[in-house]
């Protein structure tokens, strides 16, 4: 997994500034809406609304931001209709893309996401070209500083995690998608912070990138996940610490 890690940890580098906030908070208010009309608005009888829930406090989203975002989605209020779809594509040196995207207007989300694709040497592709190469998995990621490995591991286990291990200097929770809830409720239950908390598409294999392909494929998904109507970006690089580095300076 440690190409997954290694992105998140980029995220993290690149995202300390306010300006990703309004980023963050687009993309929770849409999956709020979303988790409450399929699931309804009491967190405590909708397992998946409870985890966006978290993740919104975890951001510090205002509290009537979170109200208004579950209403408009049990229809107590006014908002938009959006659409849940993904688009499959190709970045630099052919690695594969997979993104999920909630929209009200899919021609303008695969128009602005075709271009970036053009714009840093990727294409898009026909449905299924590369959704064979990822795994739908319960991921979770916690700093090592934040929670002692033992607790954790017991925890993470006992509530139906099916792998622990360290990597990257991080403890990686890996569990079915049925199970996520219940371990990231688990882990939360004893304090612990997570860095990264959600079901995500793994790969089952990585792609190294060197030089120009990495940089063209960094600068790309950074690109993709401004995209207010992108969700997730899936994909399966995998770079170096100095590509990293360059990225950053």
């Amino acid at each position: 997994m440690s190409g997954h890690s290694k992105w998140h940890s980029i995220k993290h580098k690149k995202g300390a500034a306010d300006a990703k906030r309004g980023k963050v908070f687009t993309r929770i208010i849409k999956e709020l809406t979303v988790a409450a009309r399929h699931g309804g608005g009491d967190p405590d009888m909708n397992p998946r609304l409870r985890t966006v829930v978290a993740d919104a406090k975890a951001a510090n989203m205002p509290a009537d931001n979170i109200k208004r975002a579950i209403r408009r989605g049990t229809g107590e209020e006014p908002g938009v209709n959006y659409e849940k779809t993904s688009y499959e594509g190709y970045g630099p040196g052919g690695v594969a893309l997979l993104l999920d995207v909630l929209t009200d207007n899919k021609n303008r989300a695969v128009g602005e996401i075709r271009h970036l694709l053009t714009k840093h040497g990727g294409n898009l592709g026909s449905s299924n070209s590369v959704a064979w190469m990822f795994d739908k998995r319960g991921y979770i990621l916690v700093e090592k500083t934040a929670a002692d490995e033992e607790a954790l591991m017991t925890a993470a286990i006992d509530a139906g995690a099916d792998d622990f291990r360290d990597e990257d200097g991080k403890w990686e929770i890996i569990s079915s998608p049925d199970t996520f809830d219940a371990v990231a409720e688990a882990v939360r239950a004893l304090g612990v912070e997570t860095t990264t908390a959600e079901v995500a598409m793994l790969p089952q294999n990585y792609v190294t990138l060197e030089g120009k392909p990495a940089q063209q494929m960094l600068k790309l998904m950074g690109a993709l996940e401004d995209l207010d109507d992108v969700q997730h970006v899936w994909s399966n690089f995998d770079v170096s610490e100095k590509e990293i580095e360059a990225s950053l300076a």
